[in-house]
This record gives C-alpha cells, sequence and structure tokens, in this order.
C-alpha cells in the first residue's frame, strides 16, 4: 500500500506548530539548567555527598569538579592521525528458509601533517555457520542465546571495537593517534543477558580488544573515545534534578511508588525546575 502524502501533510504541519509552541519552554528550562551549572555559589562537596546518599531509580551523573569547569585546548601536534571505525548491520530474517546475519563495519584512517592522507574502507561479513547464529556456555546447548536483535547490535559493536584495534597496530612506532568508536563504551544492554553471553561479547570481546590498544602505547601514543550523536542520556541532568529540591531531600524513591504515573510526575516537576 503506497503513502497517502495529503494525509500526513497536516499532520506535519500540526507538530510544526507544537514544537515552535515548546520552543519558550525549553529556552526557560534551558538557561535554568544553565544558571545551575554556572553558579560559582554551588556547594560541590556538599551536592556530591547528596548524589551519594539520593536513592533514585535513575542513573545520576558522580561529580568529580565543578559543573562549570573550562580547560583550554592543547596545542594540536604537528603530526597526528585520527581512526574511526563504525558499522550496520542485516538481522536475522526469521521468513527466510535460511539464518544468516550480516555484519558491515567501515573504518577511516584521516593523517594530518606535512603528508596528510585518507583511507576509506569497508569490510562485511556474512555470518551464517552454527557457531555463529548462537552463544553458548561451554558444554549446555540447552541454554544457547541466539545473536539476534539487541544481541546482534551488541556483537557488531565488538567487531567495531576488534577493526580499531587492527587500525591502532598499524600505526608505526612513535605516531600520535585519536581512536574513535561510534556509541557507548558501557554496554549497558548485555545487562538482561546470562553471563556466559557477557563472557563472550564483554570479557573476551569488548574489552579484550580495549586492551590490545592500551599495550601499544608502549611505543606510541594512543588516545581511545567514543562520540554518540544523540545521546538521550540524562545523567548530568539528573545530577541536576538532585540539586533541585530541598537540601535535606535524599530518599527520592518515597515519591516514586510503583505506579508509573507518579514517577513520571516527579521526573516531570524536576524538569520544569531545570
Amino acid at each position: 500500500m503506497s503513502l497517502d502524502l495529503s494525509k500526513v501533510a497536516p499532520q506535519v504541519s500540526q507538530m510544526v506548530a507544537r514544537l515552535k509552541d515548546d520552543r519558550e519552554e525549553r529556552e526557560k528550562r534551558l538557561q535554568s539548567a544553565l544558571g545551575i551549572i554556572g553558579d560559582e555559589a554551588l556547594d560541590l562537596e556538599k551536592l556530591t555527598k547528596k548524589i551519594a546518599e539520593s536513592r533514585t531509580t535513575w542513573l545520576v551523573a558522580e561529580l568529580v569538579e565543578k559543573l562549570a569547569s573550562r580547560y583550554e585546548a592543547p596545542l594540536t601536534p604537528d603530526e597526528f592521525s585520527v581512526i574511526a571505525t563504525d558499522g550496520s548491520h542485516i538481522d536475522v530474517d526469521r521468513h527466510r528458509s535460511t539464518r544468516c546475519y550480516l555484519i558491515n563495519v567501515g573504518s577511516a584512517t584521516l593523517r594530518y601533517g606535512v603528508d596528510p592522507d585518507a583511507v576509506l574502507e569497508s569490510s562485511p561479513r556474512l555470518y551464517a555457520d552454527d557457531e555463529d547464529l548462537v552463544i553458548m556456555p561451554t558444554g549446555d546447548r540447552g541454554r544457547e542465546q541466539p545473536v539476534e536483535g539487541t544481541l546482534l547490535g551488541i556483537k557488531r559493536g565488538v567487531e567495531e571495537c576488534r577493526r580499531l584495534a587492527g587500525l591502532a597496530a598499524g600505526m608505526p612506532p612513535g605516531s600520535r593517534t585519536l581512536a574513535l568508536l561510534d556509541g557507548t563504551l558501557i554496554l549497558w544492554g548485555l545487562e538482561a543477558y546470562p553471563e556466559f553471553v557477557t563472557e563472550a561479547l564483554l570479557t573476551d570481546g569488548f574489552l579484550s580488544c580495549l586492551e590490545d590498544i592500551r599495550k601499544l602505547n608502549h611505543d606510541r601514543k594512543l588516545a581511545v573515545a567514543s562520540y554518540i550523536s544523540f545521546p538521550r542520556s540524562t545523567d548530568v541532568v539528573n545530577a541536576l534534578r538532585v540539586a533541585v529540591p530541598p537540601s535535606t531531600l535524599t530518599d527520592f524513591q518515597q515519591f516514586l511508588p510503583r505506579s508509573g504515573g507518579a514517577r513520571r510526575k516527579l521526573a516531570t516537576a524536576a524538569s520544569k525546575e531545570i
């Protein structure tokens, strides 16, 4: 069935109008948040203690310095490189007769200095063997975990890190390199899976690749970072939420009963403050 754009157009207009109406409210919240961050009178030690004692179901950033701390950027080296990886995948299609998935890892090597250069590559791989389609503990086929959906996304992240480690190993001794990964360095999604899955993808996979990169620093300088284009992370905002209520309040959960409605009310109230 084709898309009827004539029916979608009015909905788009309504969305645009709503965004315009919300702009002023968002600006007020932003200015309020910036006011808290830039408040020189903010007692960092007191707020840090309050965060540590707070009981919440949402993650709160741990403060190690003032929220408004600034640092001057160091001088750029005359010669340095940037390496990065990012990937995509095609998930298992249960409507096909053959179970398989594909992971494509793209990489970029950019060299800056007197002899600049750029190398862009793509490394696709098709996974169709039985051992590729599941993760299972040694000798226990009854507990096998299919590699698909969220788990496939995590496996792709491991392969991106593995490719990055390979690029880092190819950097010449004495070089300076910034190594970039797409997405978080903390594989939160593994919390929902059995320990043997975590061991396979995190311990023997992601962390092993990062350790390989760390070992390369004995004869070159390598820095690893990740970037998130649209993080949707609220850790810092949650720290500001803790700063907003009365200073004596630490048990935020007393205002968060099991009903989702009450939880949303407190979150909304705190958000309006910042």
